[in-house]
Order: structure tokens, then sequence, then C-alpha cells
């Protein structure tokens, strides 16, 4: 699992460990959710490519850098968009393109309704956003709208993920590194992680 990259980070864990505690409100949860986000960013984008760049400070001259590539964040609806404010944090020129799927509880297979996606590409990195990659469905067919959008570089992030969804992204798109703050222990018989967190759309907009 070369390309799977779960934090060691100590804030990652003691925030999902609050973002678990089924007493924790929604008010609170959309907090933990935006600064988790936030964390897992500031270790996926380690690797983002910089340009010089010039600037005078206070008292004189001097070099520095500054983003090469433009960024894109795609949440996927409607949980992923709790998501978007702890990134836009430390990127806010970064675009937001949103990409809607449901589960169908049945099949337990995506179902697209929401794409607005432009014809040409504007951004040359993409940040998937979900708070949770379980069956791996969703997140393996919004990285195939991404890719047929035409751009190339992919990030997908994640509070936690089972070894189900992994592996089914891994299958689909070996190419995709997955940035998570845990892996879990497996999928239930109905499709939800365990020990997971609950339906986070849910548990963010109050409406379980």
């Amino acid at each position: 699992m070369s390309n799977i990259f779960p934090s060691q980070h100590p804030l990652v864990a003691h925030k999902l460990t609050r973002l678990r505690d089924k007493n924790t409100q929604p008010k609170k949860f959309r907090e933990l959710t935006r600064e988790i986000a936030a964390l897992l960013t500031y270790e996926a984008t380690a690797d983002l490519e910089i340009t010089p760049r010039n600037v005078e400070t206070p008292l004189t001259k001097t070099s520095g850098f500054e983003l090469k590539e433009n960024i894109g964040l795609v949440p996927i609806l409607r949980a992923g968009l709790g998501m978007v404010e702890g990134v836009w944090g430390l990127m806010p020129s970064a675009e937001v393109w949103h990409i809607g799927l449901y589960r169908d509880e049945e099949t337990l297979q995506p179902v697209e309704y929401y794409n607005k996606l432009p014809v040409a590409p504007t951004v040359s990195v993409c940040l998937v956003l979900d708070p949770m990659l379980a069956t791996g469905g969703s997140a393996v067919a919004t990285v195939d709208v991404v890719k047929r959008w035409g751009v190339d570089r992919i990030k997908f992030i994640a509070m936690i993920a089972s070894p189900e969804g992994i592996a089914a992204m891994q299958e689909a798109h070996p190419d995709v590194p997955i940035h998570l703050a845990k892996i879990d222990e497996k999928l239930n018989e109905i499709g939800y992680i365990l020990p997971g967190l609950g339906d986070a759309g849910d548990r963010q907009f109050g409406t379980a």
C-alpha cells in the first residue's frame, strides 16, 4: 500500500477520537471536520510544485516561493462539503468544483446526480474530498469523472477508510494517493465502516 498515507500526527488522532464520539453535536462535528481536513491537506500537499518569487519586506528585498500549480477541490456531495473550509484556510485561491453522488442503499453503487465541471480543466491538481472511504464506489466514480475532465494529478483525502474501500480505489486508480486520518477495521453487512463515525453528512448537518 505504498500510496496509502494514514496520518501519524497526534492532533489528528485526538480530533478523530472526538469526531467519532456519538455525543459530539453537529456544531462541534463540523469544527472537527474542518480541522482534520486542514491537517490532512497539510500532509497531502507536501509535494506540490513551487516557483521562485521575489518580494520586498518592510526592511529589504528577498526571495521566496509561491505555488506553481492551480489547485482544485472536488468535495463529494454532501458530506465532502464540510472539508472545504478547512482546506480553503490553507489555500484560499483553490477552485471548488462539486460532484454529487449518492449511494444506492440496495446495490451500494454510486449514482451521479450533479456535475457542473466545465468542458476543459482549469486546474492541474485536484484534491477529492470525502470524510469516509467506505465501499469505494463514490470515490472511484468521482476520480473517473475528474480524469475524464482531463486532470491527471489527483489526491484523495478522507478522514477514515475501510480496507475494502482502499482496495477498490487501488484496483481502479492505483496512481491516486490516499491520505487518511485512520484505516478502520472493516465494513458491516450494510456497507458502513466499523468502528466508523456514523453518517458523516447527517452528523454535520443535524439530519440524523
